[in-house]
């Protein structure tokens, strides 16, 4: 089974995609989009779910550090929810708390600028999203 995962950030969306064959989980892109999650972000998201034939959606779920929902999750949801109407996929919600930590440290000896580790955060951290649903066993 091949699953996108979807780092749903304010400003840019990071995707990877990944296969519960393998347990592999490589960044894909990042869509810079609108702060709210729209249309113009449904039709990018599908281009790429064409692209790498995904079965299934993983969505990053953002939770506080207790493991309650703020805000943010409330929109997540919705998105998801939109998502999987749009797509016709199964959209699976995951914990994503300290991704974005993951990814800033894969890249701290890399050599990238700050505007270049940037570019590359988000689809990073949708893999370190897909890494941790994989080896979560909820596949």
């Amino acid at each position: 089974m091949r699953f996108l995962a979807i780092d749903l950030g304010d400003k840019r969306t990071g995707l990877a995609i990944g296969d519960d064959e393998t347990g592999l989980a490589s960044p894909v892109s990042v869509i810079e989009k609108p702060a709210a999650p729209g249309d113009e972000l449904l039709r990018a998201i599908a281009g790429v779910i064409d692209e790498y034939g995904a079965d299934e959606l993983v969505l990053g779920l953002p939770l506080n550090m207790d493991g309650t929902e703020g805000p943010r999750a409330r929109i997540v949801r919705d998105f998801g929810e939109r998502l999987g109407e749009d797509t016709g996929l199964p959209v699976r919600l995951h914990d994503e708390r300290l991704t974005s930590a993951a990814a800033d440290e894969r890249m701290a000896r890399t050599g990238l600028t700050h505007g270049q580790k940037k570019q590359r955060r988000d689809a990073l951290a949708a893999a370190e999203i897909l890494r941790d649903f994989l080896l979560s066993g909820d596949d």
